[in-house]
């Protein structure tokens, strides 16, 4: 409703994780230098956490963009909640692997063996698993076993697991200490400042082709940091529900009421 009003080329606050409006805070700076450093070092075993709606996928589009497709082969599991046979076979086809072994044996050694293959023409592969604290027990234990997979030299397959902060307990249980042990580099995402979400903001209002209006003064701003936790998710809902209350005023300014009135509308959602 306010796009037009404002002359935005698009909306600036939609929560899909597109890469293009990543605003990269100094702690998602660090979180895709982590990623890259262990990628880039072979170290094996990477894990990032973040709070829900702190920008992971997001973060993840951007890293595989990042990706020089040149050499690295990747496959990426969004769906954790499946067997161990259903997650070979969903690297094996994000690998473009047509014809796949049935048995689960079978497919670690089809694994195996397209792993070492692509290792000889110089390829690296990278396997990422986005919520991964909903990963079963058994799966958690197959994806440890595949980090076995190596030559001599190097891990055939640099792992990255992704997840909300549950993670990080799930990771600290006894009977995952084998796994624990093959992380080598750790990172988690914090919550934003009020100075990352005031840049956060214009940083999405420019990309969407602002020029110079809407504002959102100092309180508007203030508001926004202490409803949302510093989480990119709550920001981006609030600054929808703020703008769209400052278009129905018909003023280019986003207030602290406006933000008050999206405030009591994402509560009203949630409960």
């Amino acid at each position: 409703m306010y796009q037009s009003f404002y002359g935005f080329k698009e909306m600036p606050f939609n929560i899909t994780p597109d890469p293009k409006f990543l605003y990269l805070s100094p702690t998602h700076q660090d979180a895709l230098q982590h990623l890259k450093f262990g990628v880039q070092q072979k170290k094996g075993f990477i894990v990032l956490i973040g709070e829900v709606g702190c920008g992971k996928t997001t973060l993840c589009r951007r890293f595989l963009s990042e990706l020089d497709p040149a050499r690295y082969d990747t496959a990426l599991i969004l769906n954790p909640r499946i067997t161990e046979t259903q997650m070979l076979k969903a690297i094996l086809t994000d690998l473009g692997e047509t014809k796949l072994a049935r048995s689960q044996a079978d497919l670690v050694s089809q694994m195996n063996r397209v792993l070492l293959e692509r290792i000889d023409r110089g390829r690296d592969i990278v396997l990422i698993i986005d919520e991964a604290q909903n990963l079963k027990f058994e799966v958690l234990e197959q994806i440890r076993l595949l980090s076995n997979l190596e030559t001599d030299k190097q891990k055939l397959l640099q792992i990255v697991l992704m997840g909300q902060t549950e993670l990080k307990a799930i990771l600290a249980r006894d009977e995952l200490r084998q796994l624990r042990q093959r992380i080598l580099v750790h990172y988690e995402l914090h919550k934003l400042s009020l100075t990352d979400v005031t840049h956060y903001i214009h940083h999405r209002l420019a990309l969407a082709g602002s020029q110079g209006t809407p504002t959102f003064t100092k309180w508007a701003l203030r508001q926004i940091h202490r409803g949302s936790g510093g989480i990119p998710r709550m920001v981006n809902s609030l600054c929808d529900k703020a703008l769209l209350s400052a278009f129905v005023r018909e003023s280019d300014e986003v207030t602290f009421w406006d933000v008050r009135r999206a405030l009591k509308d994402v509560k009203e959602l949630t409960e």
